[in-house]
């Protein structure tokens, strides 16, 4: 397995990022790394906070800490202060790179004082927390808001990569990058294209929304693309076409909603659902596009580094079609999250519910944590949320149970609808054929937009605020 500094030596003289000077990253790369090594000779290598907003900067900064065998946070640059203030509880960082050249002032009355520009002794703090050598942190905050980062190693990471190239039968891969990076839908885009000799171009959505399109030829390429991300390029024709002439459009970050396959399907986009998360440093099952395209609807086949199981609450382990808890097994999966690692690091049971077909293929039923009980019956919103995007009346959907004295928990529809006009009586009747009665939301709240993070993802704790107000407050 080629560490990260091979890699970057290898491509020394490739121009491989389109977009950006690929000399200039591997010189930034390698000056990066100098100074590290530097400081680690003295002492226990830096723990470094990136959050570079320019992307040639980032990833270049980020195979320095890898190839030095520094302990890396990624973190978002536009994070609030608060969020902010999370992260430097948590990390003490040494050194931080990105978030602007400024102070920042913590709720403690303190200035943290962010050294950017030069790597420096004096730049390193005083950090007394527990130090991780060649470590990758990457962020995660699943439906929670609570900022985690799941601890990744180079090694992870590689395993993904690998499993990745196997199942798609490739040497090289290209990718069209328009996830952020330090989120690691993005991050596995780009060492996908590192580590095997591939082309990797970067393009910041709004930019490509506007038809500011780079000049590639889509067929020797991948791209990764969320939900609503897709629904977007799927409103312009002139982009529609655009993305049929991809290789593949890989779908993940949140589940997809029926109408939106549909009219992918229909466009004839080679779409490959995904499934995936940070923890197993993202996809481990992938629907593949003739698959998709010859009518499939599943989350697709298991990759080769991987290995799924069916469990059931008594952790035996279920056959082919029968529904239980998803247990992974995979060499991608994260040591933990940060400081602590997982005692079993080799087995990870997630909170989500589904089934293996009798041909391996991975179908979700939705998160076991998110099941909502009514009238004593067992409800998932997934199912719900399907139905309700089929009526075609609404632009998004969230379904949750709110506390009912009568039924221990009430559904709850919180929504956005096309026309300002759309009544919720008009979609119950719609439903009325479509889903049994006890399945048809008794609360419906319109909205102007739902709180989903840049990867598609709900945050069902604001939905719960916002569904306590409106009730508590009903607009007449």
């Amino acid at each position: 397995m080629q560490r990260a500094l091979d890699c970057l030596n290898n491509l020394a003289q490739d121009d491989w990022l389109i977009g950006y000077n690929s000399r200039e990253f591997n010189q930034i790369a390698q000056e990066l790394y100098f100074e590290l090594t530097q400081l680690s000779a003295w002492r226990t290598p830096p723990k470094i906070i990136l959050a570079e907003r320019e992307p040639l900067r980032f990833l270049a900064s980020f195979i320095a800490a890898c190839a030095a065998n520094c302990p890396v946070f990624l973190c978002n640059p536009d994070w609030g202060t608060q969020e902010w203030q999370q992260v430097f509880d948590l990390v003490q960082p040494d050194i931080i790179w990105g978030v602007g050249n400024r102070a920042w002032k913590m709720e403690n009355g303190d200035n943290y004082q962010c050294p950017i520009l030069r790597l420096t002794s004096t730049s390193l703090g005083t950090s007394r927390s527990v130090q991780v050598p060649n470590r990758i942190m990457i962020p995660t905050g699943g439906s929670s808001g609570q900022i985690k980062f799941a601890i990744h190693t180079w090694e992870t990471l590689i395993a993904s990569v690998q499993g990745f190239t196997e199942y798609f039968q490739l040497k090289q891969v290209n990718s069209f990058c328009v996830l952020p990076l330090y989120h690691v839908s993005g991050l596995m885009q780009f060492l996908r294209s590192f580590t095997t000799g591939g082309k990797l171009a970067i393009q910041l959505f709004k930019a490509l929304e506007s038809s500011q399109i780079l000049n590639i030829k889509q067929s020797e390429f991948f791209i990764s693309l969320v939900p609503t991300q897709l629904q977007r390029l799927l409103q312009n024709p002139e982009l529609t076409e655009w993305l049929i002439q991809f290789n593949t459009v890989l779908l993940g970050g949140a589940p997809a909603w029926n109408e939106l396959l549909e009219k992918a399907r229909f466009h004839r986009i080679r779409l490959s659902p995904t499934y995936g998360m940070t923890e197993t440093a993202s996809q481990i099952a992938t629907l593949k596009p003739d698959d998709f395209l010859g009518g499939k609807m599943s989350s697709g086949q298991i990759l080769p580094h991987v290995k799924v199981t069916i469990r059931n609450q008594q952790d035996e382990i279920l056959n082919a079609n029968q529904i239980g808890n998803i247990t992974i097994h995979a060499q991608s999966l994260s040591l933990g999250y940060y400081p602590k690692t997982r005692e079993n690091q080799d087995i990870f049971q997630v909170d989500d519910l589904g089934f293996l077909d009798d041909q391996g293929y991975l179908n979700i039923i939705g998160r076991n944590s998110d099941k909502i009980i009514t009238g004593g019956e067992n409800i998932y919103p997934a199912e719900i949320e399907s139905a309700i995007q089929a009526t075609q009346m609404v632009a998004d959907i969230c379904v949750i149970g709110i506390p009912d004295k009568h039924w221990g928990q009430a559904l709850t529809a919180i929504y956005i609808p096309k026309q300002s006009n759309t009544s919720a009586l008009k979609i119950q009747t719609l439903l009325k054929d479509k889903l049994s009665k006890f399945k048809i939301p008794k609360h419906w709240i319109p909205q102007q937009n739902l709180p989903r993070n840049s990867q598609g993802k709900i945050n069902r704790q604001q939905l719960q605020q916002i569904a306590t107000e409106f009730l508590q407050n009903p607009i007449t």
